[in-house]
């Protein structure tokens, strides 16, 4: 097998042609990506649920709007949180119960005390399940041209308006996916 250049950091933006319900036009952040498969979190599905309903201790922590994410279809009975730390970039400034992913996004350990980050959190968002793909099936979607690529930026992590970020990503482009921002949400309306 090839050698998989990692996309780890990086934002996929679904295509307007993506028909997948799931990723209608997600912006996912990957958290991992190899060549045994990729993992990320959708980060623009807010749900109606609390993080203080579901993980009280966090829910301080949290970023607006304080509910959980739907981070993709998969383990909806699970949790990660993604969390900023200011500076994150620097050598070993590193808290612990947080995991460097790239730059200053990281993963936190939800298992820990929520006190052992809370003065080192810039932003955190908790997702409930996750997308995830197989060896070498991102890259087939790729190829197929369901996903754009895109440097992520950390307060992507913590957009306070989730429903802007598939334009707000786009719109930052110096390309012609600037353009595909004012893709209407219904064609056949045009």
């Amino acid at each position: 097998m090839t050698e998989v250049s990692s996309l780890t950091g990086r934002l996929l933006v679904a295509t307007p042609a993506l028909a997948d319900p799931n990723f209608d036009r997600a912006v996912v952040l990957l958290l991992d990506h190899d060549e045994e498969g990729s993992l990320g979190v959708v980060l623009n599905r807010p749900t109606p649920v609390g993080v203080g309903d579901i993980l009280e201790g966090w829910a301080d922590l949290a970023g607006e709007p304080g509910v959980v994410f739907q981070g993709g279809p998969v383990s909806l009975d699970s949790a990660l949180g993604v969390a900023v730390i200011p500076g994150g970039a620097n050598g070993n400034s590193a808290p612990l119960g947080w995991r460097r992913v790239h730059g200053a996004i990281g993963l936190v350990d939800l298992e820990a005390p929520p006190e052992l980050l809370a003065s080192a959190v810039g932003s955190l968002r908790i997702f409930a399940g996750y997308a995830g793909w197989g060896p070498g099936q991102l890259e087939d979607e790729l190829v197929e041209g369901a996903w754009y690529v895109v440097e992520s930026e950390p307060g992507d992590v913590s957009c306070p308006e989730p429903e802007t970020l598939w334009r707000e990503v786009l719109r930052r482009q110096r390309n012609e996916l600037a353009m595909v921002a004012t893709y209407p949400d219904d064609p056949s309306l045009n």
